[in-house]
């Protein structure tokens, strides 16, 4: 493994609990943190600097250096004032390792380095993949297909073996990690960790209210449809809530962009004139929801106790079994 040795000896699995919007916060974290994986959130989810300072400070107060490490995400495409902001905010409370996504990480990396914070980048080409660590981030995060939400097209197998051929440092395969079988085949491939998104979903500690959840443990990965219709951008949402929603799966508006997205169906629900009338879409992530082709794997809302026992049970016996067949082929 090319993780860093302080960081491996904390963790019980070379998991992420993945940063999920409106879905992340403390109690996850720390959770996930306590029971050895990576407790991941979005900045944004905190509601600001004041909620973000607050979140860290209770996060702080609970996980310690024997645990594994929170790791914030930080959006990078926003005005460079509040990525400031943050960046100090999160100095100040020592945090170890961030990711950086949607945007390249340049800007960040001297800042948090000189704080002692590793930076991994979320990526999703391998052109990407040399452009972050041309700007010297520490670590990877390689977005694959079947990613939930904002997802990746590239097979994940193929994206690792395409950036081991020139970065040795950390990756993490995001998308598809659904069990501790597939979390064994991440690291068989060549990568260090793996995010698991969609299973963390349907834990009692997340912020998903209990319907959602529910869909989860009710839907296979046929209920799971790449649209461009709510963000602009390739995003995996689950079937059900659109037509739930009134809309036809079949028949949404792939050639939208991302602001006319965001006037129909974005968080702030903005109204728009059309036609001489007023409308309002339903709300992307809340009313539409998302979830990655893990979703197969999620048969029960569990404690997040309960899920990592269960994925590292998982995870053993595929290492034995693989062990196993090495074994008999000599």
């Amino acid at each position: 493994m090319s993780l860093p040795p302080d960081l491996a000896r904390r963790l019980a699995l070379p998991l992420i609990a993945a940063p999920m919007l409106k879905v992340s916060g403390p109690e996850l974290v720390i959770a996930a943190c306590r029971e050895g994986v990576v407790g991941a959130f979005p900045t944004a989810n905190a509601g600001g600097l004041a909620g973000l300072d607050a979140w860290l400070g209770t996060i702080g107060a609970a996980v310690d250096d024997t645990h594994a490490p929170c790791c914030p995400n930080l959006i990078i495409h926003r005005p460079p004032q509040v990525l400031a902001e943050e960046i100090a905010l999160l100095r100040r409370h020592r945090i170890e390792l961030v990711i950086t996504s949607v945007g390249s990480p340049a800007a960040v990396v001297g800042p948090l380095h000189d704080a002692g914070c590793r930076v991994f980048a979320d990526v999703g080409t391998v052109a990407h993949a040399r452009k972050a660590v041309a700007a010297g981030v520490d670590g990877l995060v390689l977005l694959s297909a079947g990613a939930g939400g904002q997802t990746g097209w590239l097979n994940g197998l193929a994206f690792v073996r395409a950036v081991r051929g020139f970065h040795d440092g950390p990756l993490v395969l995001a998308g598809g990690i659904s069990d501790g079988a597939a979390l064994w085949a991440a690291q068989a491939a060549g990568a260090d960790l793996a995010y698991m998104g969609t299973r963390f979903i349907a834990t009692e500690e997340s912020l998903a209210p209990p319907a959602y959840r529910q869909l989860l443990v009710d839907c296979s990965m046929d209920d799971v449809q790449l649209t461009r219709a709510f963000t602009g951008l390739p995003t995996n949402m689950l079937r059900p809530t659109i037509a739930a929603a009134g809309l036809d799966p079949d028949a949404l508006d792939e050639a939208v962009t991302p602001a006319r997205a965001r006037e129909l169906f974005g968080a702030a629900q903005a109204t728009f004139e059309s036609g001489g009338t007023v409308a309002s879409g339903p709300k992307r992530w809340s009313d539409i929801r998302s979830a990655g082709h893990s979703v197969s794997g999620v048969e029960a809302v569990l404690p997040v106790a309960r899920l990592v026992e269960a994925t590292r049970r998982e995870y053993r016996e595929a290492m034995r079994r693989s062990l196993a067949q090495i074994e008999a082929a000599r």
